[in-house]
């Protein structure tokens, strides 16, 4: 009888528990070499693909795929986003877009690095939104939602020597608590952030865990990919011309544009002013008069990325967007603000030798320029193309002449007014 009962109330968790050995031990795994999975990743921007490694670097390895680093303006989809242009006309690469609401500098220095070895000497296109830049640095929520421990131990696994960037990197990390929920993680970062490499124990137990997540990431990380923007792209792709004609293409544009704002003043999307703004539009008048996006640690954790793309050889094309102008005239957002950001921005990049910039910061004045109020809209896209098809296009292979100055790495580089770095 109390076997019976033992059976009754144990039962169920021995076979789970053999189930998930069996899982795990077992040769199952996404099948990352099938054309019909990358191809689905590509425009999924799912962040199982993002925390592991399988699909996207097996992508970047094919040499079709380059990545297209960013945010929310990513999923933006017109006839005259990146990823319908490429389809539609057939050009050399495919964009693999990285990036979702909150994937910042933080989160995609951690992308990139877990990327480095299939990305090396080749080529990218990162967008850098001036709204990263607040004060703060990046929201909690954000960081914790995008978040991969597996990124972060396959980082500290392979640390020979604490550089100036591993210890930043680990101060950062220690700002956010999803990284505290781990004592173990928490325990080496603060050793990195004080200089020193983890114990041989320490690197014992983060492989441990590394093997557990690397496993999840063989098998996992497919799932959800049917959930992806190729049926909007193949439909925007229908309204280009059969042949590239940039004047026919701006019609497009236009048309596409004026079609689909016809509910405000603002120059923005019907669906996202109904959806995000309308309930609240008299309250947001003259409510962005004392933002800023000149300080703060996102300066420290962009020059992160550019020290990966740098160690790697990456030839990179940066767009600059800028911002909605009549957007920024209603809630009175100072203009200082945004050149500030991109006169700042723009001397990071070229003092260290990242000369690619397509610098749209001006343009936010511009008729169906911006989508909706911070990103990038149906003549946008088309203004970036301009810069991103030439600079893929391109065969000629140049090693980049990059030299990283750590000084971005510093509260003084956070805190430094654009109007000092004037003839710098």
């Amino acid at each position: 009888m109390m076997k019976k009962r033992l059976l009754t109330a144990f039962g169920p968790l021995l076979c789970a528990g053999i189930l998930v050995g069996v899982l795990f031990l077992g040769p199952w795994k996404i099948n990352s070499h099938d054309p019909k999975v990358i191809a689905q990743a590509a425009t999924a921007m799912n962040d199982a693909v993002f925390r592991g490694d399988r699909i996207k670097n097996e992508a970047i390895a094919t040499g079709k795929y380059v990545p297209f680093f960013g945010s929310s303006e990513l999923n933006r989809v017109s006839a005259t986003h990146p990823s319908v242009l490429a389809q539609k006309y057939q050009r050399s690469y495919t964009p693999f877009l990285i990036g979702a609401p909150g994937t910042q500098s933080l989160t995609q220095y951690a992308i990139i690095q877990s990327m480095a070895k299939e990305l090396a000497g080749k080529k990218a296109v990162f967008i850098v939104s001036p709204q990263w830049f607040v004060p703060k640095g990046l929201k909690g929520d954000y960081f914790n939602h995008h978040y991969s421990e597996q990124h972060v131990y396959d980082w500290l696994s392979s640390l020979k020597k604490v550089s100036d960037t591993d210890q930043y990197y680990a101060e950062r990390l220690l700002d956010y608590s999803k990284v505290k929920e781990n004592s173990l993680t928490e325990q080496v970062l603060n050793e990195v952030k004080s200089g020193k490499i983890p114990t041989d124990w320490q690197k014992k137990q983060i492989d441990l865990q590394r093997s557990i997540l690397k496993r999840e990431d063989e098998l996992f990380s497919g799932l959800g990919l049917g959930h992806n923007l190729t049926d909007k792209i193949t439909a925007a792709a229908k309204k280009l011309p059969s042949t590239y004609n940039l004047a026919q293409i701006e019609q497009v544009a236009d048309n596409e544009g004026k079609a689909e704002t016809t509910n405000n003043s603002l120059g923005i999307k019907n669906s996202f002013y109904q959806h995000n703004l309308q309930s609240r539009i008299d309250k947001m008048k003259g409510s962005q008069k004392k933002w800023d996006y000149r300080f703060g640690p996102e300066y420290s954790d962009f020059q992160l990325v550019l020290t990966e793309f740098a160690r790697n050889n990456v030839d990179v094309l940066f767009v600059i967007p800028p911002i909605n102008q009549k957007w920024m005239d209603y809630t009175g957002l100072p203009q200082e603000v945004l050149s500030g950001f991109d006169q700042k921005i723009r001397y990071q990049l070229r003092s260290q030798g990242f000369m690619n910039i397509a610098d749209l910061s001006t343009k936010g004045n511009q008729p169906y320029f911006m989508e909706d109020t911070i990103h990038l809209g149906w003549r946008g896209w088309l203004a970036a193309d301009e810069y991103i098809q030439p600079f893929l296009d391109s065969k000629v292979k140049e090693k980049p002449l990059y030299e990283i100055n750590h000084y971005f790495l510093s509260k003084n580089w956070q805190q430094e007014a654009p109007k000092d770095i004037q003839g710098k």
